[in-house]
């Protein structure tokens, strides 16, 4: 029998699958990045009048909103440590993390409510994983969402070879950082893994699950949990 393969196909978007190689790299594992989406960052006009705090749901939302916009003094609302790691590197002195998914996110929102006044902007993709504005109106909180970046499909396909090696058991995991990655690679994969497929959440795990994959879910909505469920090589 040949060796086990120590390859970790990591899908999530750049420049953050860098940054996940250099982690995976560390616990012994050989990183292979190709992303399932790719990100364009959008010449968007972003409003702050009346606006009291900024919620971002991912990295890119920073990146994009910190190329449009200098303000750095409005509290930030991140709903992971990545998030707002990425936040405090864009230069916001006042940062809370949700360290989890959109819902901790809400509920941070909503416990903090008295912090801020004014409207909640939440500067991000054109097409959102959940229904953030919607969560907070329900709670009487004004939320609203600017469009800074949208996600496109990479021109990875079904013949692919991360796509051979991740269905014939020749790569040890896959990484799926987002919802979205979810249903791109549950769309790619005509029958069952054989590699382990590691999902951030429950929602990124979501698609592949309907589509018949058997999938980890990582124990809490973060890499540092998706990178525990991975293990040393």
């Amino acid at each position: 029998m040949g060796l086990p393969s120590l390859t970790v196909w990591i899908t999530r978007t750049l420049p953050g699958a860098a940054l996940t190689a250099a982690r995976v790299r560390a616990l012994g594992w050989t990183p292979l990045v190709s992303p399932l989406l790719e990100v364009r960052l959008l010449d968007a006009p972003v409003a702050l009048d009346e606006v009291g705090a900024l919620a971002f749901t991912s990295p890119n939302g920073v990146a994009a909103f910190a190329r449009l916009r200098t303000e750095r003094a409005l509290p930030v609302f991140a709903v992971g440590d990545g998030t707002a790691d990425a936040a405090r590197r864009a230069g916001f002195a006042e940062v809370i993390s949700a360290a989890g998914d959109v819902h901790d996110l809400v509920a941070l929102i909503d416990a903090r409510r008295e912090s801020f006044s004014g409207r909640l902007l939440r500067p991000g993709p054109r097409e959102p994983a959940g229904d953030l504005d919607g969560a907070l109106a329900a709670l009487g909180i004004q939320g609203e969402s600017c469009v800074v970046y949208e996600t496109t499909a990479t021109d990875l396909d079904a013949g692919g070879p991360e796509i051979g090696r991740l269905a014939s058991g020749d790569m040890a995991a896959v990484l799926v950082h987002s919802p979205r990655a979810g249903r791109r690679l549950a769309g790619l994969l005509s029958y069952p893994a054989a590699s382990r497929i590691i999902c951030i959440s429950k929602a990124a795990a979501q698609p592949l699950i309907e589509a018949g994959h058997p999938v980890v879910i990582a124990a809490h909505p973060g890499e540092a949990a998706m990178l525990a469920a991975l293990g040393s090589a």
